[in-house]
């Protein structure tokens, strides 16, 4: 990730995901500023895919009685495992387009702000493919990135940026092997919610 990218550890970054995107990609509505959430479905053993600084990994440990969390960038990874050595999540530096886990060994996932920094669509569609394969049959799967933009395309120059049309992505999730696909969109960005069959 470019420099850019502190923005993600910054404090105002985490309020934003705490108190706005987190409630908003489990049901609820955009700035209402509720302050968390109940497990959201997501039962006791959950993944989270690219959690970067752990924004969204701080809030998700606080409902989960163990969080696995996969990351790509080994900087991020290492700095996370450090600051989170001792509680209740174990970051794993690895690929989620290429999981080491065994099949249905989560109880639920998570993914957010994060694939657009995956290169290809057929990346994209790997990793929920992989997904798919290591949580249990009616795990929860929840999702959430912005919309492609000029702005943000810039912000990324030299990074990876590949923004998900939101449209596309029941299909795409159902053909990983999802079902109940719910998919809303604001000028935020946009969040999906879908359940392993």
């Amino acid at each position: 990730m470019n420099e850019h990218h502190a923005l993600c550890g910054s404090e105002e970054w985490r309020t934003t995901i705490r108190e706005q995107v987190i409630p908003w990609a489990f049901g609820g509505p955009w700035g209402d500023g509720a302050a968390g959430f109940d497990d959201g479905g997501l039962g006791d053993d959950v993944l989270e895919v690219g959690p970067g600084y752990g924004a969204t990994t701080d809030v998700f440990r606080e409902v989960a009685a163990k969080l696995t969390s996969v990351e790509i960038d080994h900087e991020l990874a290492v700095a996370l495992r450090e600051r989170l050595a001792g509680t209740n999540v174990d970051v794993i530096e690895g690929d989620a387009t290429a999981l080491t886990f065994p099949d249905g060994r989560f109880t639920g996932a998570v993914c957010f702000t994060m694939l657009h920094h995956v290169p290809t669509a057929e990346l994209q569609d790997r990793l929920f493919a992989e997904v798919a394969r290591v949580v249990v049959p009616g795990a929860r799967f929840v999702l959430a990135d912005s919309l492609g933009s000029e702005v943000l395309e810039q912000f990324h120059e030299g990074d990876t940026y590949n923004p998900v049309d939101p449209d596309t992505i029941p299909e795409r999730l159902t053909r990983a092997g999802f079902t109940d696909v719910v998919v809303r969109a604001n000028d935020h960005g946009w969040t999906a919610s879908a359940r392993r069959t």
